[in-house]
């Protein structure tokens, strides 16, 4: 992939904290097979964070890509299983994740040579303040959802009944951006998930 540059961005300081942020995600225990290589699962997660933000928006600011790259860094430190498996388990687990991807990506920003206020908007990003309102946190948003419906949706459609896909889709739908929506539509997804996104988008 060829990536474009920020204008006035330190290259060698983001090579070297995306560099950091991958080190970090390396370190997963759990792997993925893709193409036949197994990867680290997260490792493998945030670089097609990284190529979804290129495809949606080349121009992408230096705080969003960095957001994308550490969006899920070390989140095997934190297991679901260690909180009550219903809804309000599920909503604090979420939001204990985002505070410690943002304090865990931080601290990495810092020891690079980020300043706080970088550091403090890539913790905004990750947290997904005011989404909606704020352009990058949508953009991140719909980044997320591309990921998850091209390298996520079919392996979790076999572990869910056609309702529960329906109601999935059509509540990432709702997160999601005209851009997004445009970008989710172009996807070649089999026949039974197309089906399922039609029916949701139907309802």
């Amino acid at each position: 992939m060829t990536r474009t540059y920020t204008a006035g961005m330190d290259e060698a300081r983001f090579n070297e904290v995306i560099s950091r942020f991958d080190a970090a995600n390396r370190e997963d225990p759990n792997l993925e097979t893709f193409d036949g290589v197994e990867h680290p699962k997260e490792l493998l997660y945030a670089r097609r964070m990284s190529v979804w933000l290129e495809k949606l928006e080349p121009a992408a600011s230096e705080v969003l890509r960095l957001a994308a790259r550490c969006q899920h860094i070390k989140r095997w430190s934190i297991p679901r299983g260690d909180y009550p498996m219903d809804k309000r388990g599920y909503m604090l687990w979420r939001t204990t994740l985002a505070k410690f991807h943002a304090e865990t990506a931080g601290n990495i920003m810092r020891d690079v040579g980020y300043d706080d206020e970088m550091i403090n908007r890539v913790g905004s990003l990750l947290r997904k303040e005011k989404l909606k309102a704020d352009p990058e946190v949508q953009l991140l948003e719909d980044v997320i959802c591309m990921v998850f419906l091209e390298s996520y949706f079919a392996d979790f459609a076999t572990q869910h009944n056609e309702k529960k896909l329906i109601d999935i889709v059509h509540k990432t739908w709702k997160k999601m951006s005209p851009r997004g929506h445009e970008a989710a539509l172009n996807l070649e997804l089999s026949d039974e998930l197309g089906a399922i996104v039609a029916k949701a988008l139907a309802g």
